[in-house]
């Protein structure tokens, strides 16, 4: 890049963006806002052009001292650079879903939304742990705002819910942290990745950070922020809700629970693995019974979140793989979903499902574009749901085959949800007129949601195109955790049940 600090301008862009926001009339601050997540998404097309794809493990790195012992330190990796572009993919999304849903407030509105990508990008570019911090705690405030002023009828109970619940788990984060730095006497995140804590400290320190990480997933039972946040917020705070920040408690597992403190992530395995299992199949059996289609879908976030926590304690290549594609399928499937609802939802201001049925008649290319992503969802060959779960269920199973079944049985409980949900609301006899009177997609609908479902088609037909700049840096994980991996109970796993030179050719490569 000749020495360009992308990353750097990947966040002031937005940020510029915000700032003029706060001083346009409505009209000039959609503008404002469109052009410049657009411009994000551009750098961030060049910086996915520019990855050196096997070469350095950080690349396009930033330092500048700010004052003792905290540095304004960014760079990427394979896995950091996968979710930016998940994040400035879905931003000028989310701008052209409020275009006309939003009329009160709207350059705040569109600041909030600015800001949030501001600090989004940030916390997968941040290579000080404490500018980690900030960003991840600071990312807090404009959900907080756009739930609590742009959401629905309940929205002051569900905003001061997800703060208080987001926040808690935090608190103990940052005391961990900064023992973390006393005791490695720095605060750069790569060298605390390879920085070997006493195993005694490392049990406390991985419970302080999974209290904050399990929140942010969300994992069961820490959930029950989720369905309020996503049914009072307005369908881009859902879309981005889901999209991204779901991912942080994801992202942040990778980039410190497991990497930093391996041994005590062997021990807490079968924790984790088991709030999965629960997850995956309690929070289905949740869904199955909803009348609210966000709080259906809202559930079944909760379940795909389970299948990422299991594919990332599975301590394989697979697993990880598994539960980094995922995080990328779910962000761009469940935000479809969600867009999906807001779109009739503008049309009859409800989301009620028996206020529906039989809109395949009127609107026919509506029923498409959400039938493929309902088969996205369940993890239809050729979409990006089933590599992920089948990449993540591999890796799973791997390690315990009972997990690996409990997991599959979520994803026949998927099936039966989502396809349940797309029966009463697209099929069956129109017995209220006004959902039979709705106009099918608009042009700006259309081109909100099939550069999703093309990029969803990419990532099941080619997926090697995402996995790539990631398995380096997963083989490097890989290889941290191959010290403390559990002993698996499959039978390849163990090298039974292959012929002796296969077996005797794995026993050779560990």
């Amino acid at each position: 890049m000749g020495g360009f600090p992308i990353l750097s301008a990947m966040l002031l862009v937005p940020l510029a963006g915000a700032i003029a926001c706060l001083f346009s009339e409505a009209k000039t601050a959609r503008v404002i806002a469109l052009v410049a997540t657009l411009i994000d998404l551009a750098l961030g097309i060049v910086l996915w052009m520019n990855f050196d794809v096997g070469g350095a493990q950080w690349q396009f790195t930033e330092r500048a001292a700010l004052f003792a012992g905290f540095d304004y330190a960014l760079g990427i990796d394979g896995i950091a650079l996968m979710l930016i572009m998940l994040s400035v993919f879905l931003m000028p999304v989310c701008i052209g879903a409020s275009w006309s849903s939003i009329t009160k407030r709207v350059g705040e509105y569109m600041a909030a939304f600015l800001l949030m990508e501001v600090l989004m990008i940030g916390v997968f570019a941040a290579q000080d742990i404490l500018l980690f911090y900030i960003f991840f705690e600071a990312g807090l405030i404009p959900m907080y705002l756009i739930i609590g002023i742009w959401g629905g009828d309940n929205r002051i109970y569900a905003s001061y819910k997800f703060f208080l619940y987001t926040l808690l788990g935090s608190v103990v984060m940052l005391i961990a942290m900064l023992w973390m730095v006393i005791e490695a006497g720095t605060t750069s995140v790569p060298a605390l990745m390879v920085y070997d804590f006493p195993p005694a400290a490392q049990t406390w320190l991985w419970l302080a950070f999974f209290a904050s990480f399990a929140v942010k997933m969300p994992m069961w039972p820490v959930h029950t922020w989720l369905p309020d946040a996503h049914v009072q917020a307005p369908t881009a705070g859902s879309v981005i809700l889901a999209g991204v920040l779901l991912k942080l408690g994801g992202y942040g597992m990778i980039r410190f629970s497991l990497p930093m403190f391996p041994e005590a992530s062997a021990q807490f395995m079968w924790l984790v693995l088991g709030l999965s299992m629960v997850a995956v199949v309690v929070t289905s059996l949740i869904a199955l019974v909803q009348h609210d289609m966000k709080k259906l879908i809202a559930y079944s976030s909760v379940a795909h979140m389970g299948i990422v926590t299991a594919g990332l304690f599975a301590f394989n290549t697979q697993g990880l793989e598994g539960a980094m594609v995922m995080m990328l399928s779910h962000g761009l499937v469940s935000g479809a979903l969600f867009l999906c609802v807001g779109v009739i939802y503008d049309r009859l201001h409800t989301r009620e499902i028996s206020r529906y049925g039989g809109i395949a008649i009127n609107m026919p290319a509506y029923a498409t574009v959400f039938l493929f992503f309902t088969m996205a969802s369940i993890g239809l060959p050729g979409t990006s749901g089933f590599v992920a779960e089948f990449l993540s269920l591999a890796g799973v199973y791997q390690i315990s085959s009972w997990a690996a079944f409990v997991c599959t049985t979520g994803i026949i409980l998927g099936a039966a949800y989502m396809l349940y949900l797309y029966r009463r609301v697209a099929f069956g006899p129109q017995v209220n007129e006004d959902a039979a009177a709705m106009p099918d997609l608009s042009m700006r609908e259309y081109l909100l949601l099939v550069p999703i479902a093309l990029a969803a088609l990419w990532m099941g037909v080619y997926p090697e195109s995402f996995l790539a700049p990631m398995r380096q840096d997963i083989a490097v994980l890989d290889a941290r955790l191959s010290r403390a991996a559990p002993e698996g109970d499959a039978d390849f796993a163990k090298g039974e049940g292959m012929p002796a030179a296969e077996a005797h050719a794995e026993g050779e490569a560990h």
